[in-house]
């Protein structure tokens, strides 16, 4: 069957920085369908050629060593450009009526993607259900929608109310890069194809799990839309909940997208809310300086760049174990990893072996940039009588596999293409995160507890953080990753 992607607004910066060289790199893997067709529509007046030339420039650009012209002109002979308001039905029709023309037959799949602010998702759903762009009489019809999901837990639940008026669950894919990344998809691998992890990722043998997704840069451009969402918004909700879910579910029945986000559901329905004088005790919040001073920005800003929260998850595999997760701006490098800490030892034989769980063993699964797994465990010191050194086992995937990994949108795309949903999120998924944030993000704004904290850029945020893990008699894994 004949494919048509329609990307609404094709003229910003997602589509020629991430999608079109997404698209462009599976046309040379040659996953698409071979009558896929790639359509833009923006306000910007192009033509044809003029998109495709632009889009020539930015893909050789984030392509990289992987730029073929040959190959992109082969592409690029099936890319369209339309112009277009995603609030004025008539330029919808005109749509439907272009696509019919080069699509050339009776029966094609559509993939719409909103590239689009968050502000102009309803009218694009209301035109694409008014005009009968939704309509599978003659093909499949799905939309992608990208982050934000909502700003609260009643904008997400408007948002999935808007969605389900014009398109079915199954036909609604809600992206979130992380997922997309080889790295997360991982964990599902380390915990399900392998015996010797699953035995002990429980309360009995963990002592508690760090999830971090920190920052080198600043909020740059992106400031007037960060003094309005902060780091809760921008980043929990969604990148380190989903990192979470993947740590915390249990076995699906079999790997398919029900029964993966099934359990997933069941972790987040499990997280213990937070209630308002808990968030004094369990989260802190930070702001580096010089964040007033961005372009943008309120001069007198609350908003949080930085955040740690701990959590829990009330069920017998996880009770007792905290999850803390931490994220911030202007940090000291940009890294994300998840960290399981083990218990120490019942009884430890040697002196110098470790006497507090921040001492003990711990698995170390990097997801960006240094890409692997590392298995951090003591061993003797040569020549040294019983003197132990923690060191490590390590695995990285640029080490054992040619060639760059792949962008986590050329997974994302084809899976939508293909109908697969396993690495999107519902609706139920979406708003049960919410249901952990909002109360969260509530408190904050009300002025409660705990006090905005200020760091310089370049550190692991508010030294505070490291006074509030040491008092838990545990401490954060603050290690740069080497890149080679």
């Amino acid at each position: 069957m004949a494919q048509t992607i329609v990307i609404f607004g094709a003229s910003g910066d997602l589509t020629s920085r991430k999608l079109i060289p997404a698209l462009y790199a599976l046309h040379q893997k040659k996953r698409l369908p071979p009558a896929t067709r790639i359509v833009g529509f923006a306000r910007t007046p192009f033509s044809h050629e003029a998109w495709r030339e632009q889009l020539a420039e930015s893909t050789a650009q984030f392509a990289g060593a992987q730029f073929n012209i040959a190959t992109w002109n082969e592409l690029a002979a099936r890319i369209f450009y339309f112009p277009g308001s995603v609030d004025q039905p008539d330029n919808f029709r005109a749509l439907d009526r272009f696509l019919e023309e080069i699509e050339d037959s009776s029966t094609a799949a559509r993939l719409y993607y909103f590239a689009i602010g968050p502000q102009f998702y309803e009218p694009a759903v209301v035109n694409l259900g008014a005009t009968g762009l939704a309509d599978e009489t003659r093909g499949h019809r799905r939309v992608v929608v990208e982050k934000p999901f909502g700003t609260d837990l009643a904008s997400a639940q408007q948002l999935n109310r808007q969605l389900r008026a014009v398109f079915a669950e199954n036909q609604i894919y809600r992206i979130d890069h992380y997922l997309g990344k080889e790295t997360v998809q991982n964990v599902l691998v380390l915990r399900f194809a392998n015996t010797i992890f699953e035995p002990v990722w429980n309360r009995n043998y963990i002592d508690h799990v760090e999830i971090t997704a920190a920052e080198a840069l600043t909020v740059g451009h992106r400031a007037g839309f960060y003094d309005t969402a902060g780091v809760l918004r921008d980043m929990f909700q969604g990148h380190l909940l989903q990192l979470l879910t993947l740590t915390a579910m249990e076995t699906p029945v079999r790997f398919e997208a029900e029964a993966v986000r099934d359990e997933k559901v069941k972790v987040l329905r499990a997280v213990r809310k937070l209630q308002p004088e808990h968030v004094a005790s369990d989260t802190l919040r930070g702001q580096y300086r010089g964040y007033r001073d961005e372009p943008g920005v309120r001069p007198d800003s609350q908003t949080a760049t930085f955040a740690a929260v701990k959590l829990h998850i009330d069920n017998w595999r996880w009770q007792g174990v905290p999850f803390y997760l931490r994220s911030g701006k202007a940090m000291s490098c940009g890294t994300t990893q998840l960290v399981i800490q083990f218990r120490q030892p019942p009884h430890m034989l040697f002196e110098s072996g470790p006497r507090v769980p921040r001492d003990s063993n711990r698995l170390v699964i990097q997801i960006q940039p240094a890409e692997g797994v590392q298995l951090h465990f003591y061993t003797k010191v040569p020549d040294a009588g019983m003197q132990l050194r923690l060191t490590d086992l390590s695995f990285r995937f640029r080490d054992t596999f040619a060639g760059p990994l792949p962008e986590a949108y050329q997974r994302l795309l084809l899976d939508a293409i293909q109908g697969d949903p396993s690495l999107f999120a519902r609706a139920d998924e979406v708003e049960a995160a919410w249901r952990i944030v909002d109360p969260i993000q509530t408190a904050w704004d009300a002025g409660a507890p705990p006090p905005l904290l200020v760091y310089e850029p370049g550190e692991w945020g508010p030294t505070a953080s490291t006074d509030w893990m040491t008092a838990q008699e545990r401490q954060w894994f603050d290690t740069c990753p080497i890149l080679r």
